[in-house]
């Protein structure tokens, strides 16, 4: 099996998670969204220079990978993917603010580092908890979730159709490149001259195949709505949990909890 056909298999892996019948999978979806845009609500509200009050919220996608029994490997696997656009975006903090904040020895710790940590753990918080609402929740039950929450259907139809046809155009881009594997005698590898044409001739093989899954849609009655089979509806379980995080947000985003621990141990 070609490395690229199993990182194409690999990417429904959420898929398959989603799934699972644990107490996290369970819960009301629109519940489960809530809570998520107010942790990230809360996480991306604290100042640029703050770090010890960011490691509180560690503390919800913990939990969640807890009671979703949900494997670490494959969520850290995915965050690495997008750890380069998380440095791309904080590297030049330490280039612009030199703007000393403490001295460790002859070395001082500017502004620009602080705030680049800083960043790096908010978008570490907030990437980690939307990867875990996909794999306890579902694409289908989320679309609807959004939809019941005041989303615009085209917004909800149109995230829907970009996450699935994703898997379509890699599904075709690996039947292409295990043609040009099994026609080449070089090897593993695509030579940089066939590029060009490989690219449109998957281009055109999307295209073609969209349309096809397109006449099937409309053959079947597609009429842009998001239709479940089965609906879901509040439980006592659902309040608590959706009250439990929004009181426990407020308080880590009013009170630097780490620091409120530190001074209650030390008694100072």
């Amino acid at each position: 099996m070609l490395k690229i056909e199993a990182n194409w298999i690999d990417l429904r892996y959420l898929d398959t998670l989603a799934t699972k019948q644990t107490v996290i999978h369970r819960l009301n979806p629109r519940v489960k969204l809530l809570v998520v845009l107010a942790f990230i609500i809360a996480v991306t509200s604290f100042p640029k220079y703050e770090i010890t009050a960011l490691l509180p919220f560690f503390i919800f996608p913990a939990a969640l990978l807890s009671l979703g029994n949900l494997p670490a490997a494959p969520i850290l696997k995915r965050l690495l993917l997008v750890s380069p656009f998380v440095v791309f975006v904080g590297i030049f903090n330490p280039i612009f603010d030199h703007t000393p904040v403490a001295k460790i020895g002859s070395w001082i710790l500017t502004g620009g580092w602080i705030s680049f940590l800083s960043i790096t753990l908010r978008l570490c918080l907030t990437v980690s908890t939307a990867l875990i609402l996909m794999a306890t929740t579902g694409i289908d039950a989320l679309g609807s979730a959004l939809l019941r929450i005041g989303v615009p259907k085209i917004f909800v139809v149109q995230l829907m159709f970009m996450y699935r046809y994703l898997y379509v155009l890699l599904e075709e881009f690996v039947r292409s490149i295990q043609a040009y594997s099994l026609r080449s005698f070089h090897g593993e590898g695509v030579r940089f001259r066939a590029w060009g044409s490989l690219l449109g001739q998957l281009l055109i093989r999307s295209i073609d195949r969209a349309n096809r899954i397109y006449q099937s849609m409309m053959c079947r009655g597609f009429d842009g709505e998001v239709r479940l089979m089965r609906t879901s509806t509040l439980t006592t379980t659902d309040i608590f949990y959706l009250i439990f995080w929004i009181v426990f947000f407020l308080c880590a985003r009013l009170f630097n909890l780490p620091q409120l621990l530190g001074k209650l141990i030390l008694g100072v």
